[in-house]
């Protein structure tokens, strides 16, 4: 039997260790990583993981590692 779309999806997510997190911003937050992706040339989603690694290592944070 074919599989579906989400199935796929779901299937190529858990092979990358992916996972869909969303998050509601003001709207100024979202124009802000909008304009940081940009400027730096990094995908939002690359830009806000290197935040919050940067955020860990600052306040001694365990990481997941």
């Amino acid at each position: 039997m074919a599989q579906t779309q989400a199935q796929i999806q779901k299937k190529s997510d858990e092979k990358r260790g992916v996972k869909l997190c969303s998050f509601k911003f003001h709207k100024e937050t979202i124009e802000l990583l909008n304009h940081a992706a940009e400027q730096s040339g990094l995908s939002k989603t690359a830009l806000l993981a290197a935040a919050l690694q940067e955020y860990a290592e600052k306040h001694n944070l365990n990481t997941m590692d």
